[in-house]
């Protein structure tokens, strides 16, 4: 497996690995990379899901077939997952030290791994946690709701993977670095402009509360 690299600074990390796992379950609509055998690059986003066996993780969805991504992670099996979400300017101006450079907080993990593409009895078995995880109980749109014969014709125009991860690396870039006044001054005028600047508040916030 080639190797690859990010943005990689000490104290941009998590404070416990499961933080890690944890913030991709939050956030399972992510960015799957690769290339064809010409090195033409690929992308899409798509949602997964999560196993873990015999202490490794694996990453599962489904892709629409005869794609252009699709194709080449046929030809290619290695891909870069990039799980993000919220981000955030960072004005030197909220800093105890005014002159020195503004900044953007962000958290985002990076999963090198191995596709491997399965069978219709594994994409069924998708598709009924994917309803199970993001549909209400008793909701109609569940698989087990719906028509078979209609849940068989929408499976006969997708395939589903796993995804073997062989590497995790992540950044949550969370003004770790700089005094606890800036920090508390930050998260003030975060929260003061909602949005997702209020998701990377919060963010902050628990990281002063793990880390105090």
């Amino acid at each position: 497996m080639h190797k690859f690299y990010m943005y990689d600074i000490p104290y941009f990390k998590a404070s416990h690995p499961e933080e890690i796992l944890a913030y991709m379950k939050a956030h399972p609509f992510a960015l799957i990379c690769g290339a064809d055998l010409e090195g033409k690059p690929v992308a899409t986003q798509i949602p997964f899901l999560f196993e873990q066996r015999e202490d490794k993780l694996f990453l599962h969805g489904h892709f629409m077939k005869k794609q252009d991504h699709t194709n080449a992670f046929f030809q290619n099996p290695n891909v870069l997952v990039v799980f993000s979400g919220a981000h955030t300017y960072v004005s030197a101006s909220w800093y105890e030290n005014k002159q020195i450079a503004s900044t953007w907080n962000y958290q985002s993990v990076q999963i090198a791994g191995r596709i491997q593409f399965q069978d219709t009895a594994f994409l069924h078995s998708l598709l009924t946690r994917l309803t199970e995880t993001f549909e209400a109980p008793g909701s109609p749109s569940l698989v087990q709701e719906m028509d078979p014969a209609y849940v068989q014709q929408m499976m006969q125009a997708i395939v589903a993977f796993e995804v073997e991860v062989f590497s995790v690396r992540h950044v949550f870039k969370l003004s770790q670095n700089r005094d606890k006044k800036s920090r508390e001054n930050i998260i003030s005028k975060l929260n003061a402009q909602g949005g997702e600047a209020l998701e990377i508040a919060r963010a902050m916030e628990e990281k002063n509360k793990i880390n105090s």
